[in-house]
Formats: structure tokens, C-alpha cells, sequence
């Protein structure tokens, strides 16, 4: 048997690139290198055998030779407020799927607004946010509704032992932050709320082992994005243990450090995801290792699942949208513990 289809990773080089760039190899894929920076590129492909095709963002030709011949393509490159909407036209030009690992909100609502209508008409695949942030909260709530067809509020809460950003996310928050002036988002009544204020510290349960911790209330991720693009919801609240959320705001917490033959750090999540109607309440837990590299499972789960026609629309969808929750969830054994309890 001959190798599997080739995909293109843009930003093939960064942190969580080379998680996708290892996952696509595991997985019997070819991967073609893209990227901004070609020294970068080229120290990545030394002794692969994997092309590396330079590409800048700006340089429309440049990116269509990049991915030229690829049957999909996995934007890893931040901030996506400057990468994702010409890499996704470009996929639209190459005819091939579009996957992202963006964790900006702005920048995933931003390609739910810019490509939807195009997208659709062309009977095209993109999906953002195919990440821990945006991707696995938005599978965990879908899998939880169930049989709902609405429900009252989805609570997302992030349970991280630690969180040592890597550069790209801090130049992403960085970009974000600059794009809200500084305000904190949050989505409420059916909409995104910019506010002034400060979020609120409460007590999350986590389910055992880990149990009640103090969160920062509000910290809203990509979920708020992902979760009301197809679910009847009109409260989305994301939540970050409280030690996690000092570390990504402390200026001299170090980046991600391997800790195992997969290159994953000793950083461990859960993610417990709440689903409200009226008195009762749906629940679905995620436990796992690292959420930079769990973010690679997930993106080439998606493109595996897209290449080969397990998808339920096309256009513009997050992931509960385009896929079957559970069964995407359950393919992810090997990386996540589950607990559905719909």
C-alpha cells in the first residue's frame, strides 16, 4: 500500500505544527511543509524527506504552490488574525479542505463571517478552531445535548495543572487583546459582550480526582465562537482554574518543555463541559495530557473524517457541527479519557 493523501501544515515548524506534522506521519499521511520562515522550514525537513514550500501570507502565488497538489491543508500558524483568511482563500482556489487550530476569537468569527456564504456555494470544507480551545469544548457540548435541540447555558471549564504558553500564543492574546482595546469578551443573551470590568473568581466542582478549585469566571475562549454557531444556546461561559490563568498572564512563565518520547510536557487538563435545561443538567469530562499537542489528534482526526466523507455539512462549521461528537470523541481514545453523561 502506497502512502496516504498529502497535506499541507502552514506554520509546520511551531509548537503545535510539529505535533500535526508527527500525528499526520503516524497516521499514514504525507506532510507538505509550509510556512513563513524557510530557514525554519528547511531545518524541519533536513533528513525527512518531506518537502518544505515557503510561503508568505501576503504572497497569494507563493501559497498556491504551497499547496499545490495537497489534498487538505492545516493552518498552525498565529495569529490567525493575519494567516487564516489567506490560507483559507487559497484552499478555496486549491478546491481542498481548510483546517485551523486558531484559538483568537475574533479571528474564528471572523472566518465564520467572511468565507460562510462562499464556502457553502462552492460545496467547501473549512473548519476553525479544530484545536483544545474552540474544537474539544465544542465536541464535549454537542456529544452532552445529545437529543436537545436547545438548551439554556453551556458552561466550559478548563481545569489545566499548569499552562506554560508558547510564543505564538502570547503574540496571539497579544493581537486579541489589541483587537477588543484591552476589553474582556463574553457571550451572553445570544451575543459576544465586550466589558471593562473584571471577570469574577469562583468555585468550580471538577469531578474527582481533582475536585472544587477556584476559576476565573469568564475567561472566555474560542468555545463562545464554536459552541452558539450551531447550537440553540444563548449563554456561553468558558472558565480557567485560577493557577493556570496566573501562569499564562505571568510575563516570565517559561514555554512548553517535553517531558515524554511524544514530546508532550507534564501539563495535564480536564475539561468539564456543562450542558443546562431548565432543572437538568448534561455533562461531558475530557482528561488528558497537553493541550498544545492533544490539539494535533483532533486536527487530523478532522482531516481524516473530511477526506474521507464522514461529515454532515459543508460551508463554514465547527467541529460538533461537522461531525458525528461522539464518535469523533471515541476515535480519540488514545489521547483523551471520556465521560458522557447524556
Amino acid at each position: 500500500m502506497g502512502p496516504g493523501p498529502t497535506v499541507a501544515v502552514y506554520g509546520a515548524y511551531g509548537h503545535t505544527g510539529r505535533f500535526v506534522v508527527a500525528e499526520l506521519l503516524g497516521r499514514g499521511f504525507v506532510p507538505l511543509l509550509g510556512g513563513r520562515d524557510a530557514e525554519k522550514l528547511k531545518a524541519l525537513a533536513a533528513g525527512s524527506g518531506l518537502e518544505a514550500r515557503p510561503a508568505a501570507v501576503d504572497d497569494p502565488a507563493a501559497l498556491d504552490r504551497a499547496l499545490a497538489g495537497a489534498a487538505a491543508v492545516v493552518n498552525c500558524a498565529g495569529p490567525f488574525a493575519t494567516t487564516a483568511a489567506p490560507v483559507a482563500e487559497a484552499a478555496l482556489r486549491a478546491g481542498i479542505p481548510y483546517v485551523d487550530v486558531a484559538a483568537e476569537i475574533e479571528a474564528n468569527a471572523d472566518t465564520f463571517a467572511h468565507f460562510a456564504d462562499r464556502a457553502r456555494a462552492r460545496g467547501a470544507v473549512v473548519v476553525p478552531a479544530m484545536a483544545f480551545f474552540g474544537g474539544l469544548g465544542d465536541l464535549l457540548a454537542t456529544a452532552a445535548m445529545g437529543d436537545w435541540t436547545a438548551a439554556d447555558e453551556v458552561h466550559v471549564a478548563y481545569g489545566l495543572s499548569s499552562w506554560h504558553p508558547t510564543a505564538g500564543t502570547r503574540t496571539a492574546g497579544a493581537v486579541s487583546r489589541q483587537r477588543r482595546d484591552g476589553r474582556r469578551v463574553r457571550f451572553a443573551d445570544g451575543r459576544l459582550e465586550y466589558r471593562d470590568d473584571n471577570p469574577p473568581t469562583l468555585e468550580w466542582p471538577f469531578p474527582e480526582p481533582l475536585g472544587t478549585r477556584s476559576v476565573i469566571g469568564e475567561f472566555t475562549m474560542a468555545d463562545v465562537v464554536t459552541v452558539p454557531s450551531h447550537l440553540s444556546v444563548p449563554e456561553v461561559r468558558c472558565y480557567m482554574t485560577v493557577e493556570a490563568a496566573r501562569d499564562l498572564s505571568a510575563p516570565d512563565t517559561p514555554a512548553p518543555t517535553g517531558a515524554d518520547e511524544r514530546g508532550r510536557s507534564a501539563q495535564t487538563f480536564l475539561v468539564d463541559v456543562v450542558v443546562r435545561s431548565g432543572d437538568t443538567e448534561r455533562r461531558a469530562v475530557a482528561r488528558g495530557r497537553d493541550i498544545y499537542a492533544v490539539t494535533a489528534p483532533l486536527a487530523v482526526e478532522a482531516v481524516d473524517r473530511i477526506l474521507t466523507g464522514r461529515t454532515r455539512t459543508v460551508g463554514v462549521a465547527s467541529a460538533g457541527e461537522i461531525f458525528d461528537a461522539p464518535d469523533f470523541l471515541r476515535a480519540l481514545s488514545a489521547h483523551l479519557t471520556l465521560e458522557l453523561h447524556a
